[in-house]
């Protein structure tokens, strides 16, 4: 059935005239974004009152009073704070399994079905003015100061799923149904739903559950770096891990071999994908989810970092007709999202662009995304030699692992393509010797690369508790400075406070070597020079060293001199 428009509603309903609400339409264009209701109540046409008994009728549910409503604690229990809080929404009963909250926005359909996904209850709406439900949500939450280390007390404390747990003879013959029970149990969902919102609200990489002998860990990476949550009990190992493997749609009764799945979440109106690796060890299962939240992501070649002349250098290289760009580094460093960037910035009506990737990690309109799946054949090779058929301009290849696609990746270049790929080096000048060893010949090399672009992420001090500190000789000595080399720059650290959750970084920033093929360097390589004496060359040439770009960022207090040994080589 349609829905009828809130605007004609409130004229129905003799809130307002049927002049008022051309008024209002044309205010709203006025306003791109803003709901028309919120609109009319800015303009004092209408009460909070009388958009909610307006959007009650137009979605067909009933309007609360959350003021003469008392909410028993149990109830509260089965929303947790960051969710409330997220969606703007109050629990006011359960019964028969569904679970029915006051919501401020019910014109969002999904908030319904994206709690439905995390609780696992039916979920029914009603409606309630914004100001209620936010006098109620700190009415009812702000003293509870709800956490995981909350939760996971209330858990070692519960004698009820300890003994479901025991009852479930993990060690021996397994019946699933109570495996099943236990892991669809309130406690399990609300922790993991907790540690999921956790990971997201803080824009973590990845999640680690890890099963040891007297513990079960939960680690979030943030910013490149581990940090611990509290750990849940140890008996409760099985029932988390059972229910992310429920959640990715994974085997549960097997054990005995690694499997890999995906959880696709829509949190607070954008999707996050969760990618969900699971590992059996001596302990128990280990699970892993890679958290790709797309709206965290500004695939914007002016957000990556780069400074305006590496920037200006790189995009005339990427704007050629035809050539290789090869981007390197480790796991975790970024190469996607600039590669991502750069193709968002060439993606034009008249070009065609297509991508092979395992897995494609970003959706971009505009562009033919190709997955690679090597249990059928669908390689990275067999991609690229059909891609060619298809007519395109420029090519992403997800990743150059081997001499076939290395070939395939220069044919295509030679044909008049503009191919961008990754490849895993420590730095731009390694590259060549990589692609040589290989099987790739020189002289293949010199005739289609045309730039490598290597990189890394470092930490941004915290900007909150930024201070400036003296370097030990010890830090200066790592970087192959003496004191007297510094004596005029100031070096800055974070202190740690509530804003880097005491880290004392918050954020990352790129750290970039771009080597630019010209003919000295061509020359050197088809001579089989070094890959020293590359580098030495591109230096030259005006090379901007990683461990260089990193030395100007501490410089300039962005990040630590800590943080530029951690991820930099010095070149010899």
């Amino acid at each position: 059935m349609a829905i009828r428009r809130l605007g004609q509603i409130l004229v129905d309903l003799g809130f307002i005239t049927d002049e008022q609400l051309e008024m209002l339409l044309e205010e709203q264009q006025q306003r791109p974004g803003e709901l028309l209701g919120k609109v009319a109540e800015s303009m004092g046409l209408i009460t909070d009152e009388q958009l909610a008994q307006a959007l009650a009728e137009q979605m067909n549910m009933q309007v609360v009073n959350l003021s003469e409503v008392t909410i028993p604690q149990e109830v509260l229990n089965y929303v947790s704070e960051p969710m409330a809080q997220l969606y703007k929404i109050v629990p006011l009963s359960f019964r028969d399994n569904t679970l029915t909250v006051a919501m401020a926005e019910p014109q969002k359909l999904s908030i319904l079905d994206e709690l439905r996904n995390f609780l696992g209850y039916d979920v029914r709406g009603v409606v309630a003015t914004e100001r209620d439900v936010m006098a109620a949500l700190d009415r009812y939450y702000a003293a509870s100061g709800e956490s995981v280390e909350a939760l996971v007390g209330e858990m070692e404390e519960d004698a009820d799923l300890a003994a479901a747990a025991e009852a479930m003879g993990e060690d021996g013959a397994i019946d699933l149904t109570s495996v099943e029970a236990l892991a669809d149990s309130a406690p399990v969902r609300k922790l993991l739903n907790m540690v999921l919102l956790l990971a997201i609200k803080e824009h973590a990489s990845d999640l680690h559950f890890e099963p040891f002998e007297d513990e079960f860990k939960i680690r979030i990476k943030a910013d490149g770096v581990l940090y611990e949550l509290v750990p849940p009990p140890r008996h409760l190992a099985f029932a988390i891990t059972t229910r992310i493997k429920v959640m990715a749609n994974l085997d549960i009764a097997e054990r005995r071999l690694p499997q890999d799945g995906r959880i696709e979440l829509t949190v607070g109106g954008h999707p996050v994908d969760l990618r969900v690796s699971v590992l059996p060890t001596m302990f128990g299962e280990s699970v892993v989810m890679r958290v790709l939240d797309r709206s965290v992501v500004s695939l914007d070649l002016n957000a990556v970092g780069m400074d305006a002349t590496t920037l200006q250098a790189f995009r005339n290289v990427i704007s050629k007709p035809n050539g290789i760009v090869l981007v390197t580094g480790p796991t975790g460093s970024g190469k996607t999202t600039t590669l991502y960037s750069a193709l968002n910035e060439l993606n034009t009506v008249e070009d065609k662009l297509i991508t092979t990737e395992d897995p494609i990690e970003y959706d971009i309109d505009g562009i033919v995304q190709v997955p690679i799946n090597p249990d059928i054949g669908v390689t990275f090779a067999s991609c690229l030699r059909a891609i060619l058929r298809q007519d395109p301009d420029k090519i992403l290849v997800g990743e150059i692992r081997d001499l076939e696609t290395a070939e395939i990746a220069v044919q295509a270049s030679l044909t008049g393509h503009m191919v961008f790929s990754t490849l895993h080096t420590n730095d731009a000048p390694s590259t060549i010797a990589r692609m040589r060893d290989m099987g790739v010949p020189p002289f293949l090399l010199t005739a289609t690369v045309e730039a490598i672009l290597a990189q890394r992420l470092v930490r941004r001090i915290c900007t909150q508790c930024r201070e400036e500190i003296e370097p030990s000789e010890g830090m200066l000595a790592d970087l192959g400075l003496e004191p007297e080399d510094v004596a005029d720059k100031k070096f800055y650290r974070g202190r740690g406070c509530e804003a880097c959750n005491n880290t004392g970084y918050k954020g990352r920033v790129g750290l970039f070597e771009l080597m630019i093929m010209n003919d000295e360097l061509r020359e050197m390589i088809l001579n089989n020079c070094t890959t020293d004496e590359l580098r030495d060359a591109a230096r030259g040439f005006g090379m901007v060293t990683l461990r260089d770009a990193g030395m100007t960022q501490a410089y300039n207090g962005i990040t630590t001199l800590e943080e530029v040994v951690r991820e930099t080589i010095i070149e010899s």
